[in-house]
């Protein structure tokens, strides 16, 4: 891990159905594991029924709040 606070956005975004949110998670367990502070932010809408989903996730030495600015990612 670098100490220089920066932190990393990252946005994604898919149908209900593709493994966004799994997607997430695991990328979550990775950047824990490997000692970082994580936030991340699910929007399902009517995932079941093949409609968006979308994650905020960051990440970096200390992460404050879940959701990315606009225009940061």
């Amino acid at each position: 891990m670098t100490d220089d606070g920066k932190i990393t956005n990252i946005f994604l975004s898919g149908v209900g159905g593709q493994g966004t949110i799994l997607a997430s998670n695991i990328l979550g367990e990775v950047f824990l594991n490997a000692g970082y502070d994580v936030k991340k932010s699910e929007v399902h809408g009517m995932a079941q029924r093949g409609g968006d989903v979308t994650t905020h996730f960051r990440f970096g030495k200390k992460v404050y709040s879940p959701l990315i600015k606009y225009g940061e990612v």
